[in-house]
């Protein structure tokens, strides 16, 4: 029996608004509300109410048979409760069926995973109160931002309690080639790993509607004949889409609700494919083999595969100065402070600052506000001055030289 995991990630973070070095310390409106606001209504509207609606017609029609699994941003809960209630009241329709589980992740959805492993913790516990809270149940598995993992990830994650954690799928992880099985972290005492299956993915939410792509078009009963073609052997597939390819990446009149309309019934006219939650998952199947991941990474034990967030100058000079402010953070009581400081580690950020040519369009999780990286780069570091300006005279301590001198340039990428 083969069980296909599909999981949705839901996260829109936090856009700043044009920010100058004048004024230093008189001008805190770091984000750009009307933005924020029109862009979650849009989501809302095109995205979740529509694709929230789909799914739980489709669990009521086969009665506990269809399950999926959520990640979703504290950040774009904050925003949803702010702005769009109401889907926040669809997610907890769906939660009351029982067939839906709700996934732990960073609270920003940030990568202090790779500087901070205090901020790391303290953001999932954070997450994972307000996903209980929410939705009434303590998540058991983790998705770190953009699924980045390692065998050190997977120990904090243990001694957070978790059980099991969803991972980008290997090219080559140690010698396995293939994401379909489950996998057990080199520890005695290690989570379970469970692989992003990264082309049946991106089919969907990456090519969905290219008319060049030579698999064009796909429809529901075309997709799940893919999942057959599988060896036998394989009996995991975990998809792990964004949410927003249904209605906004990909519009309604491209066919993709009507895919996700027809894609549970094409799976259920096959007996031998059936849909699980990854809690189910790792309760049922019994890993493949042990799997090292030394590195923090994606595709590969590959440092390489964090270049769209921290592969060049600008994004490693903003990265380390965001996270340079960490001391002065725990010194302070002040909520709005430390809510803008966490608000501004979304990878998001950074990833608008990547100078790749022709980056990965999976990692298009959010609307670009900026022409090139350069202006991000500098919008977001006035930011950043400006933030250590107002936790400095908070402190009421001099900074010793002036704000720190911008770098605009960035170092070549290797």
């Amino acid at each position: 029996m083969k069980t296909i995991c599909l999981n949705f990630r839901v996260h829109q973070p936090l856009l700043l608004r044009q920010h100058n070095s004048t004024g230093m310390g008189y001008d805190d409106s770091y984000f750009d509300e009307v933005k924020n606001r029109n862009l979650i209504l849009r989501l809302a509207t095109n995205c979740y109410l529509p694709a929230n609606k789909i799914l739980l017609n489709i669990i009521n029609n086969y009665k506990g048979l269809f399950k999926v699994s959520f990640s979703i941003s504290g950040t774009t809960i904050d925003q949803l409760k702010l702005y769009a209630p109401e889907v926040i009241d669809s997610f907890v329709r769906l939660s009351e069926t029982g067939c839906v589980e709700f996934l732990s992740e960073t609270y920003s959805h940030s990568l202090a995973v790779l500087r901070n492993k205090d901020e790391f913790c303290k953001q999932i516990r954070n997450h994972s109160a307000t996903i209980e809270n929410l939705f009434g149940t303590k998540p058991r598995i983790f998705a770190n931002t953009n699924l980045i993992y390692s065998d050190e990830i997977g120990a904090t994650l243990c001694e957070l309690g978790y059980e099991g954690v969803l991972a980008e799928g290997p090219k080559t992880i140690a010698g396995i080639k293939c994401p379909n099985f489950i996998y057990h972290q080199t520890k005695q005492s290690g989570i379970k790993v469970l692989f992003r299956n990264k082309k049946l993915s991106e089919d969907i939410s990456n090519r969905f509607s290219d008319y060049t792509w030579s698999g064009w078009p796909i429809n529901a009963n075309r997709f799940v004949s893919k999942l057959q073609r599988n060896d036998p052997e394989e009996k995991i597939v975990n998809l792990f889409l964004n949410y927003a390819a249904f209605g906004e990446q990909h519009k309604f009149g491209s066919g993709i609700f009507r895919f996700l309309c027809e894609f549970p019934p094409a799976v259920f006219r096959n007996k031998d494919i059936v849909f699980s939650t990854p809690s189910e998952i790792i309760t049922n199947y019994e890993p493949a083999s042990i799997m090292p991941v030394i590195y923090p990474a994606l595709c590969s034990d590959n440092r390489e595969n964090l270049r769209p967030w921290i592969g060049n100058g600008i994004q490693q000079e903003a990265f380390e100065k965001l996270y340079g402010l960490s001391d002065l953070i725990d010194t302070t009581n002040d909520h709005r402070l430390v809510s803008d400081w966490e608000n501004l580690q979304a990878s998001d950020h950074f990833y608008f600052m990547s100078t790749r040519t022709n980056p990965d369009s999976r990692l298009q999780t959010s609307h670009n506000p900026y022409s090139n990286p350069f202006d991000a780069f500098m919008n977001y570091m006035n930011v950043i001055n400006d933030l250590t300006y107002r936790l400095c005279l908070q402190r009421k301590e001099r900074l010793s030289g002036g704000l720190p001198k911008i770098n605009w340039k960035p170092n070549s990428e290797k």
